[in-house]
């Protein structure tokens, strides 16, 4: 189904062949998960959207994987898959190949020697604009993920503790990850205590925790190649009135925004709504970075959100985040993230964590 889907959008933008790269975007259509593949395609122009060649190649360490993970394509081992375009082209009797524009420029200059003659076009997103809608197969993998980050991050309310490390309490979370099954982390785990929390990307440091300190905790995994993105702010002993009301401001925010998200919300509102709460609470000035981003193979990948965004919709299936933050320089910050999958009438968060003010 995927693969039909593909040669449909490659007709519509009257693409005659398509050379896939990314090993993510390889992974979604064929189900392989080696380091070294590339997949070819090719497409009829007429009504029927018959398809034409499916051709995947790989070397020979992956070509007894890929035969047993791949069906409906030719497997071709190889260590060079460029050199073959030029007979794979010309056997399909094409006038342009379709390329992903993150290729370096070394493969584009091959490739352009490989295939004179035939029109090179640059896509963008071609095969991730297929991936913003996930499956039932894709969404209960998310929402293991999602269950598994949820586990650890309340085992790591029992680990904090005053004189822990940031770096201590990220081990914790991504080895108690793996723990519950995880195949990794899905990025470097975030862990940024005291005034070092109004940093939006604080990576753990060997900085001690202290009596008094907001911990912000950013963290994921992937489970089965889907991923998971949450966070978490916390206090450590106690936590000052300031505090407190950028905390309750940040968590309503994130309420606002899961109580609004629908199907059919265009990006733009869908930025505005927690940026307004935090606005008219006077911390404008300090959510400094987006509401969200797509969730999936990758931990960020489309659709990204923003206040120009006004012609793009939110459609069923999506999973996006949701992280509304408030970073004070050289006083400290909170956010809040979690998960959602958008419905036609609402969404379901898959992260679970509690979300009230948390002290321990």
């Amino acid at each position: 189904m995927r693969i039909e889907k593909l040669k449909a959008k490659m007709l519509t933008e009257n693409i005659d062949s398509l050379l896939i790269t990314d090993m993510k975007n390889i992974f979604y259509l064929t189900g392989f998960s080696g380091t070294a593949g590339t997949v070819f395609l090719t497409a009829k122009r007429n009504v029927f959207l018959t398809a034409k060649r499916n051709v995947f190649m790989t070397d020979s360490r992956y070509s007894e994987m890929a035969r047993g993970l791949i069906s409906d394509f030719e497997i071709i081992e190889t260590r060079d898959p460029i050199s073959l375009l030029t007979d794979l082209s010309a056997s399909e009797s094409i006038k342009n190949i379709a390329f992903e524009d993150t290729v370096d420029y070394a493969f584009f200059k091959r490739l352009s020697d490989a295939t004179p003659g035939l029109e090179l076009l640059a896509t963008s997103n071609f095969v991730l604009e297929l991936r913003q809608f996930k499956d039932d197969t894709e969404i209960d993998l998310i929402k293991k993920a999602c269950a598994i980050a949820d586990e650890a991050f309340m085992s790591a309310l029992k680990f904090i503790e005053p004189g822990r490390t940031e770096i201590e309490v990220a081990n914790f979370l991504d080895f108690k990850m793996r723990d519950l099954e995880a195949s990794g982390i899905s990025f470097e785990t975030i862990v940024a205590s005291g005034k070092r929390s109004s940093l939006p990307h604080g990576v753990a440091t060997s900085k001690m925790i202290q009596f008094g300190d907001p911990v912000t905790i950013d963290f994921g995994c992937y489970y089965e190649h889907y991923a998971s993105d949450m966070t978490r702010t916390i206090f450590v002993g106690s936590v000052d009135d300031k505090m407190r009301t950028i905390y309750e401001t940040v968590r309503k925010a994130n309420e606002a925004l899961i109580k609004e998200v629908k199907a059919g919300m265009t990006y733009a509102e869908y930025d505005k709504v927690p940026r307004t709460v935090i606005e008219e609470a006077n911390f404008g000035q300090y959510f400094t970075h987006g509401i969200g981003h797509g969730l999936g193979l990758d931990v960020h990948e489309i659709p990204y959100f923003n206040q120009s965004m006004t012609e793009n919709h939110l459609e069923a299936g999506m999973v996006i985040t949701d992280e509304p933050g408030i970073y004070i320089p050289e006083f400290g910050g909170v956010r809040i993230e979690d998960d959602l999958l958008v419905t036609e009438n609402g969404c379901e968060v898959l992260t679970k964590a509690p979300k009230e003010l948390i002290v321990i």
